[in-house]
């Protein structure tokens, strides 16, 4: 009897393949670190640049420069340590004086941070040595107008991205809605105000049909309309230049694609297709997912990414095994309290009303959950999930009473949030995609 063991909270779990016809564990591609970090960020400013001059070239010691970094949920990829490097080698290389230099923390309608929070966030050296590390204010009144985009979104940013050179770091992942995080992200939402967050992220919605736009989703850019707006509004912003992180599934360093703001970001997208992307030639009859153990399990809403890409690799009427500690629960009250409209019959009419990123993320969660069936083993109340489509049980040997493997081909996905299942036909299509759109 084949057997596997699957990380749960801080535990794993033993799981049985009883009679199973097949077992295939789906794992990302092995992804290279980066050993000399310093090294690999001067290559990439100067000699590595994509589609851009070297970093010298575009910037004076008598400009005033302007980085733009991502808030505490994006720290799994280290910023800090890059925003550092480009800080010393902009004065000690470049001869920008520390005055020079703001930081903005790409905070989108994100909470404040705490002082100590924005100082691990930029590094410390940069905290105490540039002008200001700040938060970027959704709400503020002096927001600019930069224009509109062809989908009609009122672009409005913080000043502190106009009238200065600016460089935007960020990581790029794929993302449910925007296709990939990173680049043009950072813009919308991260240093737009909250009106021009909600008439883009609103296009995550069919605009007739009660349903997600089908043009929206994970790796999806080419007519993608969040992705698309998002595009226009970097290029009304206008980044001078760009760099754009990738890690591996242990949250190390492996890419740096510095250069070109739309270009670098692009070239960064096809490393991470190439890497996550997994392309499989078929769907399985029931798929057991782990987000990974903790602390990736902490709440049903971190939970949700497993639980998309494991649907994206289950056939139709199927089953997903979901295995989610959730030791707080069902998380962020944005993401949950969507359950009220959910339960009364009226959740696309209320979202279109008060869109939120966490309300989206619950609508796109019921969509994919009436894929199959959904077996989850939690710490979480059954009865805050059912009216999702979930069974919750907090015990394996009782949810496995409802998990026939007898006959039926199974995937088995020990790193949910990592690995993005690819029927091969669409890997091929996107990898096809990004590599027209780098040209």
């Amino acid at each position: 009897m084949e057997k596997t063991e699957l990380k749960y909270g801080k535990s794993k779990v033993e799981i049985s393949f009883d009679g199973a016809k097949s077992v295939k564990t789906l794992l990302e591609n092995p992804m290279r670190e980066i050993e000399d970090i310093e090294k690999e960020f001067r290559y990439c400013v100067e000699d590595g640049v994509i589609g851009s001059k070297p970093l010298k070239e575009i910037i004076s010691p008598a400009d005033p420069v302007t980085i733009v970094i991502s808030d505490l949920t994006r720290f799994w990829m280290r910023q800090d340590v890059i925003c550092e490097l480009l800080v010393k080698y902009l004065h000690e290389e470049m001869g920008v004086p520390f005055e020079n230099i703001a930081v903005v923390i790409a905070l989108g309608t994100h909470r404040k941070n705490s002082e100590e929070e924005r100082k691990t966030l930029a590094g410390e050296y940069v905290f105490n040595n540039v002008s200001m590390v700040v938060d970027h204010d959704c709400d503020a009144d002096d927001l600019v107008y930069v224009g509109e985009t062809s989908l009609g979104t009122r672009v409005e940013v913080n000043p502190l991205a106009l009238g200065r050179k600016l460089i935007v770091i960020s990581g790029t992942v794929h993302h449910i809605m925007a296709g990939y995080g990173g680049g043009r992200k950072s813009i919308i939402p991260g240093i737009a105000s909250r009106q021009t967050i909600k008439e883009n992220h609103i296009r995550a919605l069919d605009p007739v049909k009660p349903m997600s736009d089908e043009r929206v989703g994970s790796g999806r850019v080419l007519e993608n309309p969040i992705n698309l707006d998002m595009e226009e509004a970097g290029r009304l912003v206008d980044p001078d230049f760009g760099i754009n992180i990738c890690v591996n599934s242990a949250s190390k360093h492996s890419g740096l694609f510095c250069g070109d703001f739309d270009k670098a970001w692009k070239a960064s997208c096809l490393y991470i297709q190439k890497s996550y992307g997994l392309p499989i030639d078929h769907e399985a009859d029931i798929v057991f997912v782990s987000c990974g153990g903790f602390p990736k399990d902490l709440n049903f809403y971190q939970s949700t990414k497993s639980l998309f890409n494991a649907i994206k690799a289950l056939k139709k009427g199927g089953t997903v095994v979901m295995l989610a500690e959730c030791p707080e629960g069902s998380g962020a009250r944005d993401f949950f309290d969507w359950i009220v409209p959910l339960r009364e019959g009226h959740l696309d009419e209320s979202l279109r009303k008060d869109f939120t990123i966490g309300g989206y993320i619950f609508y796109a969660a019921c969509e994919a959950i009436k894929k199959g069936n959904i077996l989850l083993l939690s710490n979480i109340e059954p009865n805050e999930v059912k009216a999702m489509g979930v069974t919750a049980f907090s015990d394996i040997n009782e949810l496995m009473k409802h998990a026939d493997t007898k006959g039926k081909d199974v995937y088995v996905i020990p790193y949910g949030g990592s690995v993005v299942p690819q029927l091969k036909e669409e890997y091929d299509r996107l990898i096809r995609e990004l590599s027209t759109t780098e040209e």
